[in-house]
């Protein structure tokens, strides 16, 4: 058995950016930017890349990677690495976004260690504090609150903790980067939605109403970049031309 696998689930179809797997940052497709840096990662014994699509796959092929096809029906990248996951001998899966391509590696060795330190702990995710108070209230900026044990107590699109005391106060994004038992990712993805899952539509809620932990370790180094738009896109694209010049 394996200990640990990373899993970037990567669809073709996007509604801002249609095919941004494939979309190039640099001379590269953003996919191999997140593949590279996954493989990178201390703890994990392989590397896949899920997609629903053959473009993506062949472009995964043709730069030495890994990937998988599977069903286009998924709902969420949840679904789609667990299809995956069924099939390997492993005990730890961790998903990975496919629009990160400046994912540190260190993260994720920060979220799966957890997990393979104690068995018992079903799935782990990261945080970082938020320094800008504009992202406060921006819905799009996920924020979570846990307990003195750093399990996640709730994750909301809205203001938590709520600022009626300024002393101390202190705010978190979750960051989303998951690991999971690989029996407890089966179980996971066929519960089904929970009411406040679809009311914030966030789907590490469905976790927390059927009574399952999560734990929440503080990132370092979290380099917050994702890419969702073109306006990204060109972003991206500069920023990778800064590393390269160092």
């Amino acid at each position: 058995m394996k200990q640990a696998i990373g899993i970037i689930p990567a669809r073709f179809h996007s509604t801002r950016l249609e095919g941004k797997p494939l979309a190039d940052i640099n001379g590269k497709p953003m996919i191999q930017h997140v593949y590279e840096n996954v493989i990178r990662s201390s703890v994990l014994d392989d590397a896949l890349v899920a997609t629903d699509d053959i473009r993506i796959k062949e472009a995964v092929d043709n730069f030495g990677g890994k990937a998988v096809l599977t069903s286009k029906d998924h709902p969420t990248g949840t679904d789609r690495i667990s299809e995956v996951a069924e099939n390997l001998d492993v005990q730890v899966v961790v998903n990975i976004q496919g629009d990160e391509p400046f994912i540190n590696p260190g993260m994720i060795d920060e979220v799966a260690s957890p997990l393979l330190e104690d068995s018992k702990l079903p799935m782990c995710t990261l945080m970082h504090e938020i320094k800008d108070k504009e992202d406060f209230r921006d819905p799009n900026v996920v924020k979570v609150v846990t307990d003195r044990s750093g399990f996640a107590l709730y994750f909301s699109r809205s203001l938590i903790p709520y600022p009626r005391h300024e002393e101390g106060h202190r705010v978190c994004e979750h960051i989303g980067i998951y690991a999971y038992q690989k029996e407890f990712l089966l179980t996971f993805s066929k519960l089904k939605p929970t009411a406040l899952e679809r009311s914030e539509s966030l789907e590490q809620l469905r976790a927390l109403e059927n009574g399952f932990r999560i734990k929440v370790v503080l990132a370092h180094d979290y380099i917050p970049f994702s890419v969702d738009t073109p306006e990204d896109l060109e972003r991206a694209r500069a920023f990778a031309r800064r590393l390269e010049r160092g």
